[in-house]
Formats: C-alpha cells, structure tokens, sequence
C-alpha cells in the first residue's frame, strides 16, 4: 500500500471556480460495472467519499461483499492542491499493476472525493504486467464513466448553537450565503453543523459572532 501527498495540483477542470468561489470535480453517484478479459471478471465500483474515514469505510464494505476475490485492489483522492491525498493498493497484485493504474484513471478525469475498487475473480489465464496494469485501469475508467461528474464547490464546516426562535433566520442566513445544513440536533436549544463555500465562510462566521 503506499499513500501519496500530492503536490501537483488538479486537472484544470478540477481547479475551476463557480459564483460560490472554488470548486472541484468529483463523481455524481455511487457506480458500478463488470467487464471480463482474458476469462477474469473485473468488477469496478465508484463513490464520492468526503474523509479518509469515509473511503475506508466503503472500501472496507466492498471488501466484505467480495470476501472469496481473488483481489480487491483500490485507490482514493482526496482535496485539491497541497491539501491533496492520494492512496492506493494492489492488493496481492504485482507491484504497480492495479493501484496506481486506478489511481490513474482517477487524477486522468481530473476527480477528487472519490473512492474506487476494482474486484478480481480469476479465470486461470495470466494477464501479465502489462495485460494487469490495463484490465485494472480499463476497469477503473468505465465505474468512473458510468458514475457521471458533478462541479462541487469547496465548502469549510461551521458549527453554531442556536435558539428555536432564531432558527428560521440562521437558515436564511446559511443559505443566502450558499451554505447547507450537514448535521442538526434539537434539544433545549438547536445545535446546527453547517458547510459554507469558503469565499464565504469568513463573512459568515462574522454575521453568527453578532448574533
């Protein structure tokens, strides 16, 4: 397994800007496909993932599902810029042969907050390296084509506690401001968690310290 800080920035698609400030490209649905080559099924499968956690937890669960694979080879990106991660697995396959080649498909599409896994029944024919390093990378390519891109603005999280009267007015606040509620728990008062573009996540954080 090797995981990668990466400081080569997005494609430039990824990089873009929208009237909420920067924004990325990352799938629009969870996905999956099968191919067969060479009499090994390949099975790719694709999410939006906002954590390492959460990447972890969907590659955990299609490893569960494929238990008796012959291998369960993956990758994930994560953020953009500096703030970018990559990770990626062979899992039991020769070195360079699936990880990097999902990866691949993955930075060649310019996406990020995305999980890939690509599942491997063996038929009994030998890919070889080359052979391996391009059923993984064709696999990783279709689950992303098939999962679809979305322009996501890059947002920062706020966290705010507020009265049952005030609530109808912070919402409006939020959501004037291009935000959205992520978390909200209702109890003596309303505890909200919500994620801002960041062009106005300052701005925003000021309006709650007046309230």
């Amino acid at each position: 397994m090797k995981k990668e800080k990466n400081r080569r920035g997005l494609a430039a698609k990824s990089g873009a800007s929208t009237e909420n400030g920067p924004s990325y490209l990352t799938v629009a649905r969870e996905a999956v496909v099968e191919l067969k080559i060479e009499r090994s099924r390949f099975i790719g499968y694709a999410r939006e993932v906002d954590s390492e956690a959460a990447a972890r937890e969907f590659i955990a669960r299609i490893q569960a599902e494929h238990r008796q694979a012959t291998h369960n080879c993956f990758a994930y990106r994560l953020g953009t810029g500096k703030q970018e991660i990559t990770y990626y697995s062979d899992a039991g396959e020769p070195s360079g042969t699936a990880g990097r080649p999902i990866l691949g498909a993955i930075t060649s599409l310019g996406l990020t907050n995305v999980a890939v896994v690509v599942t491997r029944y063996f038929g009994g024919k030998k890919l070889g390296v080359r052979g391996l390093i391009e059923a993984y990378g064709q696999a990783a390519r279709r689950v992303l084509e098939e999962a679809g891109s979305i322009q996501r603005v890059v947002t920062r999280e706020l966290e705010v506690t507020c009265s049952y009267a005030e609530l109808d007015r912070l919402l409006y606040q939020v959501h004037s401001h291009g935000g959205k509620v992520v978390e909200t728990d209702y109890d003596s008062e309303v505890r909200l968690k919500v994620a801002v573009p960041v062009s106005a996540w300052e701005k925003m954080q000021a309006l709650l310290e007046k309230r």
